[in-house]
């Protein structure tokens, strides 16, 4: 017999899809900053779409967008972010949303389906004004004092007047409600070219690599540019030059088979073309999903740093400023997704770790959660030429549908 079971439209998930996008256009992509106008607008477009899926509709304090529903059975909570980094992509946040949206207007109405999907827009999954912030505060892991301090990393706007200016001044933020969900569904684009690549339609996440995240600086002795014989210089900038040249030579020794590491930011002080730099700073990255190697590479680095300063002519102090633990996707998750992928993908799927952050890490810490990635064209992301084919969202519209039904079929 065919299959007779509603699916997803991906007409309506393309043109909602595009809607968004027509809301703080740059490009072919968007700039929505969390709290600007587009993403509020933003929130506002799902709070209007959320009763067409059976679902109430609120904002809470930190402007999470949740859509709930009344139907007996488990519920299943899915979504994603609407914000987007600066002048960047159309699809990192919104497509995780938008499918969420359409598995609720699927399934919820469905009176074979036991139970219903709840749809979440997490705030500030991108970091404007700290670190998964919406999410974090849904699983309990931020308190008021981190939201009083919370600057625009951008503007340095604070998050206490950004709140105040869309209108949320003074509303509680709403955490996760012990036993109401059997779990978390995620869905977001690769960010990567491993799908593309092995012409695969759909990836199973299986962990989401932690994030750590290192200040190291370095102090010699600011002088005169054109005086100061190089002998006997102690500048920083050298230093820290040849600190970034040694730990590619170093930790490829010890890192593991999908260690990542990178130097984001370089500052030196202060920073004249005629001056010798008296200290210099580095914000240094390493990704991986195994804490181990996490650890050896730690060590290493410090260990570099102590060989440094005892070798001169400048000191070097590493600082750990932000711990991020790997997170586990649920077995069972993975094999719903798997599953749906055999039924409507052809089996075209693998499993694969995300090396990127995404707050299913977060909602793992409190249930189950699993992640479902659709290709990028390039693997390109965090830019305004971000993009994926219409086939193929259509094609993970209709996995994830299938996989937020077996899912809640138990």
């Amino acid at each position: 017999m065919p299959d007779t079971k509603p699916r997803a439209d991906g007409q309506r998930v393309l043109a909602d899809l595009n809607a968004l996008r027509a809301i703080g256009t740059y490009k072919t992509g968007v700039h929505k900053p969390t709290f600007s106008e587009p993403h509020k607008e933003s929130l506002d477009w799902l709070v209007q779409k959320l009763p067409g899926a059976g679902l109430t509709a609120a904002i809470d304090g930190i402007g999470n967008v949740f859509g709930t529903s009344a139907k007996s059975g488990p519920k299943l909570l899915a979504g994603s972010h609407l914000e987007s980094q600066n002048y960047a992509g159309w699809l990192d946040g919104p497509l995780g949303v938008v499918y969420a949206l359409e598995a609720a207007r699927v399934l919820n109405a469905d009176p074979t389906v036991k139970g219903a999907v709840e749809v979440v827009a997490w705030c500030d999954e991108e970091g404007h004004f700290g670190s998964f912030l919406g999410s974090r505060s849904y699983v309990g892991q931020v308190t008021e004092a981190e939201i009083d301090a919370a600057r625009d990393r951008t503007s340095g706007r604070t998050m206490r007047d950004a709140l105040a200016e869309i209108g949320l001044s003074g509303r509680e933020r709403l955490g996760v409600e012990p036993g109401r969900h059997v779990g978390y569904l995620e869905a977001h684009i690769e960010q990567g070219d491993t799908l593309e690549s092995g012409k695969l339609a759909i990836g199973v996440v299986t962990s989401i690599v932690g994030i750590w995240q290192y200040r190291i600086n370095f102090t010699g002795e600011q002088n005169h540019a054109g005086t100061t014989r190089m002998a006997v210089r102690k500048d920083a900038g050298l230093a820290l030059a040849k600190f970034c040249v040694a730990i590619d030579q170093r930790f490829p020794d010890t890192c593991g088979p999908r260690t990542v590491w990178t130097t984001g930011r370089i500052t030196l002080d202060p920073g004249a073309p005629s001056i010798i730099p008296g200290g210099a700073e580095m914000l240094f990255q390493i990704r991986d999903d195994d804490p181990a190697v996490i650890a050896r590479l730690e060590q290493l680095l410090r260990t570099m740093a102590d060989e440094a300063s005892a070798n001169g002519p400048c000191t070097v102090t590493v600082e750990k400023i932000r711990t991020g633990a790997p997170a586990m996707m649920n077995p069972s998750f993975q094999d719903a997704i798997d599953a749906a992928s055999k039924a409507l993908a052809g089996g075209r799927s693998i499993r694969m770790p995300s090396g990127a952050g995404h707050d299913a890490q977060m909602l793992a810490t409190v249930m189950p959660a699993a992640m479902l990635f659709v290709p990028s064209i390039g693997g390109i992301s965090h830019h305004w030429t971000e993009d994926t084919a219409d086939a193929d969202i259509v094609t993970g519209a209709e996995v994830y549908v299938e996989a937020c039904r077996r899912i809640l079929a138990g």
